[in-house]
């Protein structure tokens, strides 16, 4: 038996949690609530959320749950009435195209531009506290 030295590190190569393909099955149960704008599509939004849903499961070491894909959608918007003009214009340039096999580079920029911090559990009381 070859011991290859356990999971690669590196840049842009994140923190490998337990179970992730589970995020899929999950994010099954909140397609019917998402809100795409004009030209954003379903599988783009899922595989950019999962992104960021997952990287809040590892945060916490263990396997993503449903609490992690609201969070996500709820980051950008997606469980709330879509945003216009500029907002959805740069939305839907974010999630373009993420489902696709090819743009794991999209999907990583995507959840790179959520702190680690935006993903605590009480992340949205704060957000809430300060926006009042």
């Amino acid at each position: 038996m070859v011991d290859l030295g356990g999971q690669p590190s590196g840049t842009s190569l994140g923190s490998q949690g337990p179970d992730q393909g589970f995020a899929f099955r999950l994010a099954r149960s909140f397609v019917g609530r998402l809100r795409p704008g004009a030209g954003e599509r379903i599988p783009d939004v899922v595989a950019g959320c999962v992104g960021v849903a997952l990287k809040r499961a590892a945060l916490f070491g263990r396997a993503p749950i449903a609490a992690d894909l609201e969070v996500a959608f709820d980051l950008f918007g997606f469980l709330e009435d879509p945003p216009t003009g500029d907002r959805l214009v740069e939305r839907r340039r974010l999630f373009a195209e993420a489902s696709h096999h090819h743009h794991y580079s999209e999907v990583r920029r995507i959840v790179d531009l959520v702190p680690d911090g935006d993903l605590r559990p009480d992340a949205a009381t704060d957000a809430a506290d300060r926006a009042s």
